[in-house]
């Protein structure tokens, strides 16, 4: 810290943490602090934090430690400090207007004072006599539309000049309204509704029950992890991910086409409510809005609810998809969520809209109820924030075998081609299927292999990132022929 940079930045916190009883503030204010310094030790800034009423400062070695504030929960706003001075209107004029001349040349502006303590002038004062001191230099006072805007705020013995204010999402500090487990899909419906409930203070982990192989859990993997690295501070969320591949076909097998809906919607409240029962969780979370998909209707959702003991948030049940989406964007999950392929929706034909809970329960008794719990007894558990780079990509990018259906790409040159390939495998060169891969039908399955399994590897990689279910075979050509 002793090479640290002394950049001074003033936090203001969110107004509902000024309402709270004087013993409930001072214990959310300490877990704002938490967060507020594991979410400048995340971005690598040397840093340290003090506290007074409805307000916090952090004295940072980076200017970059504004924009990570934002996203901490709990904080109004953050403005970066100029000037830091004496209390005393005289060497506030004079600092303010050595500080701020040059801004204002030839410019509209105004001068805002904020004031909290005792002192032998107002808010007024400042702004009146500061104005004065700029104004020779301006294009004129302007107080609705200021091009420059200089703000002084006075706290007790101490007056912090700046002129810009970095506006954050308020909410309450994460980690100080319980915990609850978040049913994820990857799609923009879910990561939202996670957001809007950590902005609530609900700490989170999330679980993810996969219908769709490893390219879908890499998808839905990077999602989570943008809530965990972007939106999580002072928290270390996990991902569940269960495998309801065999779930899948045992409901298929026995459950009524137009029910299979419904019914996967209750498997998978099943699944969230065994786990949250591990980790502490008091709540689910999901993704559901009224009337968006089948399974989604009123009376669907009454059907479906019963099937855990846990309470149920839905954030978004109100918004429509252009609201879901817009807000997708403005928290770094939309262009990810827009890869993810849809593969909840399985019913075929016309799904029932208008089921009761006893109906549903009927068809849901129909299956074997140990298939799902081996599932849940499988499930595999990461840590979302440890997850590396090479974590993201490495272990979703290659397959040992090659699912039934699935499309195969040998790119290899056409000679090697001639010479020996994979019954049914279709030449492709591995720059042409670069180039035109996007034309391909996204509800196929594409194994990939070459000479060794690196270049398709690179392959695979862009139609993962594109929404494809595409793998290269480990290993290549060898352990193919291996396989006869």
């Amino acid at each position: 810290m002793n090479a640290m940079k002394d950049v001074l930045i003033l936090i203001r916190l969110a107004s509902e943490l000024t309402l709270k009883s004087s013993r409930t503030r001072s214990s959310f204010t300490r877990r704002l602090v938490r967060n507020i310094r594991d979410c400048l030790d995340s971005a690598g800034i040397q840093h340290r934090v003090s506290v007074e009423w409805g307000r916090a400062y952090v004295r940072a070695d980076s200017p970059a430690a504004v924009a990570a504030l934002t996203r901490v929960f709990g904080i109004s706003s953050v403005s970066q400090v100029e000037a830091a001075v004496e209390a005393d209107l005289e060497t506030i004029v004079q600092r303010g207007a050595e500080l701020f001349r040059d801004r204002v040349a030839g410019k509209r502006f105004a001068v805002r004072a904020r004031r909290a303590g005792e002192h032998p002038f107002r808010s007024k004062d400042v702004e009146i006599r500061l104005g004065a001191a700029l104004q020779p230099l301006s294009a004129g006072v302007d107080l609705s539309k200021p091009e420059v805007t200089v703000h002084v705020e006075v706290r007790q013995t101490q007056a912090y000049l700046f002129s810009t204010r970095a506006e954050a999402y308020g909410g309450l500090p994460l980690g100080v309204e319980g915990r609850a487990l978040t049913l994820i899909s990857g799609g923009y419906d879910s990561a939202v509704a996670s957001w809007l409930l950590l902005k609530r203070g609900v700490e989170q982990d999330y679980v993810f029950c996969n219908l769709g192989g490893e390219a879908y859990e890499r998808a839905v993997v990077q999602v989570a992890k943008v809530l965990a690295d972007e939106w999580s501070f002072g928290t270390r969320p996990k991902l569940h991910v269960v495998d309801f591949g065999p779930v899948l076909d045992e409901l298929k097998a026995k459950v009524r086409a137009n029910y299979w809906q419904v019914v996967l919607k209750r498997l998978m409240y099943r699944a969230a409510s065994s786990i949250g029962a591990t980790i502490g969780a008091q709540a689910i979370i999901t993704g559901e809005a009224i009337g968006q998909v089948s399974s989604q209707t009123l009376s669907n959702l009454t059907a479906i609810e019963p099937a855990t003991d846990l309470p149920v948030f839905r954030p978004v049940v109100g918004f429509d998809k252009e609201e879901i989406i817009a807000r997708a964007r403005e928290i770094g999950t939309a262009a990810l969520s827009e890869q993810v392929k849809e593969y909840c929706a399985i019913a075929p034909g016309r799904p029932v809209t208008g089921t009761s809970a006893l109906k549903a329960a009927a068809e849901e008794a129909k299956m074997d109820p140990a298939v799902l719990d081996r599932a849940i007894a499988g499930t595999k558990t990461l840590e979302l924030r440890a997850l590396t780079p090479t974590d993201l990509v490495a272990p979703y990018l290659f397959a040992t075998d090659i699912p039934e259906g699935a499309v195969v790409f040998d790119c290899r040159p056409e000679q090697q081609y001639q010479a020996w390939h994979v019954p049914g495998a279709i030449h492709r060169d591995e720059w042409e299927l670069l180039r035109d891969f996007r034309r391909l039908d996204k509800s196929r399955t594409y194994v990939l292999y070459c000479a060794h399994g690196m270049q398709t590897a690179y392959l695979a990689e862009k139609m993962q990132n594109a929404g494809f279910e595409a793998y290269s075979f480990k290993g290549g050509v060898r352990e193919l022929k291996k396989r006869g």
